[in-house]
């Protein structure tokens, strides 16, 4: 079990690059985990591309002696407010509750003198320190949160080492391209956005938010598509891939979709092993998140090599988004 509470403190910073080097250090000691802020927070700190600017931030950390034990991010993009996310430093496996809880106090207590309480819609972190944010939070601000979380999902990685390469599959009559989208895909993108939205309970997209999302992703180049044609039919996109979240040495693939239309064609899998493979040739390892209760996309996830999706792999960490009573808080997208 980490440190007790003998001395722990909370500062809070409003900006990224006003985070001193002890919390840079707790991010880059395990850049897996901590992902989920530590490239919000590089984003910032490295030279701006149009539309990545996180302004309204609130960063705190809650130290104890010279060890770093949470990180705690109240961010902000484009398309809106990002949940609260938290990392943690320690191994999720050393955590117990009371070393957790004091220290979410902390962390909640400087929050609520930061923000207004209708930002906080929703929190994002391992599943025993989410909880007891939620709880937390509640208890300080009367605000319920709802006991089913609204997105609860393995945490996975994959390598150059775990990295399953694979011939690509020829089609008869079909042909398809796997490349990072154009502006000439946004309004197929914008449709594919809509319907990955539409899956998200509760953070929708209208269609006129899907295109501006799309856009942005595009004109950002974080976007990658795998377009088929079939015939003599016209050329479609099949899938999205995005990597939206990188730090120095880990990118993070996120919006994986695929049209209804082709499905059961291994589209997916094929545009992430592609993606995948790209990004192992410049960082150590590629993260994602995958719902709980989606095994078919695990099976996909794990016949490209992200670990931890089958029994015969390692344990991966589990993580819960937790949302708060839609009546009472302002409403973000992630």
């Amino acid at each position: 079990m980490p440190a007790l509470l003998s001395s722990s403190t909370v500062t809070v910073y409003r900006s990224a690059s006003s985070l001193p080097q002890n919390v840079w250090d707790a991010f880059k000691a395990d850049p897996r985990n901590s992902n989920i802020i530590f490239a919000h927070a590089f984003r910032e700190v490295v030279p701006r591309r149009a539309g990545q600017s996180l302004d309204d931030q609130v960063w705190i950390s809650c130290t104890t002696g010279n060890t770093v034990d949470f990180v705690l991010s109240c961010a902000r993009h484009i398309m809106g407010a990002y949940p609260i996310f938290i990392y943690s430093v320690h191994p999720s496996s050393t955590l117990d509750s009371p070393f957790v809880k004091p220290r979410i106090q902390l962390l909640a207590e400087s929050l609520r003198e930061s923000v207004n309480v209708e930002r906080v819609y929703s929190v994002f972190a391992v599943d025993m320190v989410s909880s007891i944010f939620a709880e937390t939070w509640t208890r300080m601000t009367r605000i319920g949160f709802y006991k089913r979380p609204y997105y609860a999902a393995k945490f996975t990685y994959c390598t150059r080492e775990s990295l399953r390469a694979r011939q690509s599959t020829i089609i008869p009559g079909i042909t398809y391209d796997l490349r990072i989208a154009v502006p000439s895909d946004i309004p197929a993108v914008a449709v594919l956005c809509h319907g990955f939205a539409a899956e998200a309970e509760p953070f929708i997209l209208t269609p006129e938010e899907a295109m501006k999302e799309a856009t942005h992703l595009v004109n950002l180049k974080q976007l990658w598509v795998h377009t088929i044609k079939e015939g003599d039919q016209p050329t479609g996109v099949a899938s999205i891939v995005a990597v939206t979240r990188e730090s120095p040495t880990i990118s993070a693939i996120t919006k994986v979709f695929t049209n209804p239309d082709w499905r059961s064609r291994r589209c997916a899998e094929r545009l992430v092993r592609k993606v995948t493979q790209i990004l192992l040739k410049h960082k150590e390892s590629v993260v994602l998140y995958v719902a709980h209760d989606n095994p078919a996309a695990s099976k996909v996830y794990s016949r490209v090599g992200f670990v931890g999706l089958d029994k015969s792999m390692p344990h991966v960490g589990s993580w819960s988004e937790f949302g708060f009573d839609r009546n009472r808080v302002e409403l973000g997208h992630w």
